[in-house]
C-alpha cells in the first residue's frame, strides 16, 4: 500500500514528525511512537513507588549535616545561644557574691564539727563527666546517623540543663546559707571556739573557706551530675528505643548507667562531709527535674515510638514529604489539562480533516496536508 494512500486509516497523529495510528479511543500522551524507531517515552510526571518509612528516615537523616545545615540551625536557634551567654554570665555573679550567714550557735555546731576533708571528686571533673561525656557521645551518634538537628538540640539541651540547674543551685545556696557538716573547723581551724553575746560564731579562719562552708543546700556536685547524666540517660533511652516493649533489659540498664554514676557521686559528698543527706537528696532531684524538661523540649519522651530523634527532624521530614505531595498533585494536575487540550483538539480537527486525516498545529502537519491536498 502506498504511503499516500490514507483511506484504511481511521486517523493519523503527528508528533513531532512522527506518524502515529491510532483508533478512536484516546491513548495517554506519555509515550510517542515512530515508524521509524523505537517509542519514545515522554513521561510528564515521574511516577515513584513511595519508600518506607525507615528508608525516608536514613535518606533524611543523611541530607542534613553540620556543613550543609548547620549554620541554619544555629541561626534559628540564636535568641536560644544568647539565652545561654546570659545564664552563664548569671551564674558567675551568684559564685561571686556572698551567702547568707546564717545564725550558728553552739548548740548547733555539735552537729558540725565533722572533719574537713578534701573532695573525692574535685570541682574540675564535674564539667568533664556531666558535659564533655555527653558531647562527645552526641557527637558519635551525629558521626553515625550524620543528623545535624539531633546533634544541635542534644548539645544545647545538655547546656541548658546545667546551666539552669547551676543558677538554681547556686541561687537557693545564697538565699539559704546552710553550714555543712564540716562547718565547725571551718570556722575554728584551730578548735578553739568563740562565740557572740548573742550566741552566734565569730569565725576566724579563712574567709574564702568560711563562705562555701555557707553553701551546703543543695548539692551542686550532685545537682550538676544528675542535670548532665540525666540528660545523658533520657537521651540513650531514646536512641537505644529502649521501652519498644520488646524487653531488652541490656538497653535499659545501658540508659540507668549515667544514673548509676550521678548517685555515686551525691552519695561521696556525704562521705566526705561537704553536705548533709537532704542536701545531696534536693539536688539530685532538682538536676533530674530540670535535665528532664529540658530533654522534652528538644525530643519526644524516650517512650515515644518517635522518641529516637528530635522533634525538629521529624518536622522537616513531614514538611519535605507535604511539598513532594503538593508537586505531584499540581503535576497530575497539568497532565490532565494537557490529555483535555489534546482531546479538544483532535475532536475539531477531527471534524474538519479529509479522509479522516488527523492533522496537529505544527508547520509540518500544514505541509504534509498541502501535499496530499496537491496529489489528490
Amino acid at each position: 500500500m502506498p504511503w499516500w494512500d490514507l483511506g484504511s486509516l481511521s486517523r493519523l497523529r503527528i508528533f513531532g514528525g512522527g506518524f502515529q495510528a491510532v483508533s478512536g479511543k484516546r491513548e495517554e500522551p506519555s509515550a510517542i511512537t515512530n515508524d521509524w524507531g523505537p517509542p519514545i517515552d515522554t513521561p510528564l510526571i515521574e511516577h515513584k513507588t513511595e519508600e518506607p518509612q525507615s528508608g525516608m528516615h536514613e535518606v533524611q537523616l543523611g541530607s542534613h549535616t553540620v556543613r550543609s545545615h548547620g549554620f541554619v540551625v544555629a541561626r534559628t536557634h540564636m535568641h536560644d545561644w544568647l539565652i545561654l551567654l546570659l545564664l552563664v554570665l548569671l551564674e558567675i555573679i551568684l559564685y561571686v557574691i556572698h551567702p547568707f550567714y546564717r545564725f550558728v550557735g553552739k548548740d548547733l555546731m555539735t552537729d558540725l564539727k565533722y572533719p574537713l576533708k578534701s573532695n573525692t571528686v574535685p570541682a574540675w571533673a564535674v564539667p568533664m563527666y556531666a558535659v564533655l561525656l555527653p558531647i562527645a557521645i552526641f557527637l558519635i551518634v551525629y558521626y553515625r546517623r550524620r543528623d545535624v538537628y539531633d546533634l544541635h538540640h542534644a548539645v544545647l539541651g545538655l547546656l541548658f540543663s546545667v546551666l539552669v540547674t547551676g543558677v538554681i543551685t547556686d541561687s537557693i545556696k545564697n538565699a539559704v546559707g546552710r553550714p555543712r557538716p564540716d562547718f565547725f573547723w571551718r570556722c575554728f581551724p584551730d578548735g578553739k571556739d568563740f562565740y557572740d553575746h548573742l550566741g552566734n560564731v565569730v569565725c576566724h579562719g579563712e574567709s574564702s573557706v568560711i563562705k562555701e562552708g555557707h553553701k551546703s543546700f543543695p548539692s551542686g556536685h550532685t545537682s550538676w551530675s544528675f542535670a548532665g547524666l540525666g540528660f545523658l540517660s533520657l537521651y540513650l533511652s531514646g536512641k537505644l528505643q529502649t521501652f519498644d516493649r520488646r524487653g531488652h533489659v541490656a538497653k535499659l540498664c545501658i540508659g540507668f548507667l549515667p544514673l548509676l554514676v550521678a548517685s555515686l557521686v551525691g552519695i561521696s559528698r556525704v562521705d566526705d562531709y561537704w553536705h548533709h543527706w537532704q542536701d545531696v537528696f534536693a539536688g539530685g532531684l532538682l538536676g533530674l527535674t530540670v535535665a528532664t524538661f529540658c530533654y522534652l523540649q528538644f525530643f519526644p519522651p524516650p517512650y515515644h515510638e518517635e522518641g529516637w530523634g528530635p522533634y525538629a527532624y521529624f518536622r522537616v521530614l513531614k514538611e519535605s514529604r507535604s511539598g513532594g505531595q503538593a508537586t505531584g498533585m499540581v503535576n497530575m494536575h497539568t497532565v490532565q489539562a494537557t490529555n483535555s487540550e489534546v482531546g479538544n483538539q483532535e475532536d475539531e480537527n477531527s471534524s474538519n480533516g479529509l479522509l479522516g486525516l488527523h492533522l496537529a498545529n505544527n508547520p509540518l502537519a500544514l505541509t504534509l496536508g498541502e501535499l496530499e491536498s496537491g496529489r489528490s
